[in-house]
């Protein structure tokens, strides 16, 4: 079986740009804090969900992404976020921000239940379009990241990998890390072929990202 190639995410049309644009300028508010999949919100429009280990800079992307910088909270304590957090995109999207996994200091009962609802909302959430799997760029692809990997190539939803934090790194570490993620999703059937690199701080990448959801269908 040939591997995939992956390359970077093309710098976005214009056209795509603005819709992005548009997308993330409109009304962003937080829905609900959900704990368990009975308490979803309905399943009427398109929505993405962003995944990554504490401290992989979830927060910081998010606020970037919207231009508003507390509407995700960053936790002083990794992993002290349990719920999965829905925000509305207007009235078209929602954004989906799920709680951070492989941190050491959650009980393990706490671990195999958030693992249990991170399954069941990935199987079954018919509206979910697209998984974005957040990788450090300081680290690369660990084995916590290849668990989630994992469990999303057992479900049906398409993911992506987005680079955090790229401004920490000189160039020279950032092409090699490139290539050992490159080389860590080839061996996975369901990730999509192109990693978006970012700096929430610098705005790298943040235009890229916004256009790839607000132009999936």
């Amino acid at each position: 079986m040939s591997q995939m190639q992956f390359k970077l995410a093309d710098e976005p049309e214009f056209e795509a740009r603005e819709k992005g644009r548009l997308l993330f300028a409109g009304p962003v508010d937080f829905v609900k804090g959900v704990v368990a999949m009975s308490g979803l919100p309905p399943a009427d429009r398109r929505e993405v969900c962003f995944a990554g280990r504490s401290n992989v800079g979830k927060s910081s992307l998010i606020n970037a992404l919207t231009g508003r910088k507390t509407l995700a909270r960053a936790s002083n304590t990794p992993g002290r976020t349990q719920e999965i957090n829905y925000f509305a995109l207007g009235e078209k999207r929602y954004l989906v921000d799920l709680p951070g996994y492989g941190y050491a200091e959650a009980p393990l009962a706490i671990v195999a239940k958030w693992q249990a609802l991170l399954k069941q909302y990935l199987a079954g959430r018919q509206t979910l379009r697209r998984a974005f799997v957040l990788i450090d760029a300081r680290h690369g692809v660990k084995a916590v990241d290849e668990e989630i990997l994992k469990l999303l190539d057992r479900s049906a939803v398409t993911y992506q990998a987005v680079l955090t934090k790229v401004d920490k790194i000189n160039r020279t570490e950032r092409e090699a890390v490139i290539e050992q993620v490159k080389g860590a999703l080839a061996k996975h059937p369901a990730a999509f072929p192109e990693i978006v690199v970012t700096s929430s701080e610098k705005g790298e990448g943040i235009e890229t990202l916004r256009a790839i959801i607000a132009t999936l269908e």
